[in-house]
């Protein structure tokens, strides 16, 4: 993978539309980008070996609960299926990452695949950021419905992201989304946001 010093993210060119809408929401929005982060799927068998061997190689078990998340240091895993997921770790690392998984998984039946130059990530914080994200996602975005520690396949504005709510109710979500929808998908978010200045 390409060092992320002589790469471009698919949304830089919208980091001072993001500064500005933050800035103009008074503290109720926060919207930035977070490029680069490592993610790599990971499909195998949860009741098998390799499951156990991957979660103690990440230093974190793979939920089993559907559409949960478990962090652990810098590291997240999201439920997206009952035999898959996606581990999300710092930007730069996708490699070791990966290499960590497979090693792990050692002759086990695993698909492990590098997917971050698949997907941008998109941080959406403050006390709005839910009636924001309501404005163009199906799912109930209740905190007793989904809560912190929670994760979704679904669209937003028509795009599909997976959406995550982060640990701590003032760290907003995550929305990951495909590179080629993030500037369609960033266009709406500040166009939505405009209602909140």
């Amino acid at each position: 993978m390409a060092d992320t010093a002589t790469r471009h993210s698919p949304l830089e060119h919208a980091a001072g539309r993001f500064a500005a809408a933050t800035r103009a929401s008074g503290g109720a929005l926060r919207l930035a980008e977070l490029p680069f982060l490592a993610q790599v799927n990971v499909r195998l068998d949860p009741k098998g070996a390799a499951a156990d061997a991957v979660g103690l190689a990440l230093g974190l078990q793979l939920p089993l609960e559907p559409d949960t998340v478990v962090h652990a240091s810098d590291r997240s895993a999201l439920w997206l299926g009952p035999d898959e997921w996606l581990v999300v770790g710092p930007p730069g690392g996708p490699t070791g990452l990966e290499n960590r998984i497979r090693a792990a998984a050692g002759d086990e039946p695993a698909a492990v695949t590098d997917v971050s130059a698949q997907r941008t990530t998109l941080l959406v914080t403050g006390p709005r950021a839910r009636d924001l994200l309501a404005h163009g996602c199906p799912l109930d975005l209740h905190p007793r419905a989904f809560g912190p520690g929670r994760c979704a396949q679904t669209t937003l504005a028509r795009a599909q992201v997976v959406l995550v709510a982060r640990d701590e109710p003032r760290a907003g979500f995550w929305l990951l989304v495909r590179s080629s929808f993030a500037g369609y998908l960033a266009d709406w978010l500040l166009d939505a946001a405009s209602e909140y200045v």
